[in-house]
């Protein structure tokens, strides 16, 4: 139990760190990934899933 609590905390600060570092991109830099502002948290949900 108490590793899924970390397991969850440690994904979770991923998550927002990845949503952090996209929303600091400019709409050109998304674009060149491919990536819509709209959608910064789904990819940051998608890569914390893949973890």
């Amino acid at each position: 139990m108490i590793g899924t609590i970390a397991k969850q905390i440690r994904n979770y600060r991923q998550y927002r760190q990845t949503v952090n570092e996209l929303g600091r991109l400019s709409d050109r830099e998304l674009g060149d990934l491919g990536i819509g502002r709209s959608e910064i948290r789904g990819v940051a949900r998608a890569g914390v899933a893949g973890l």
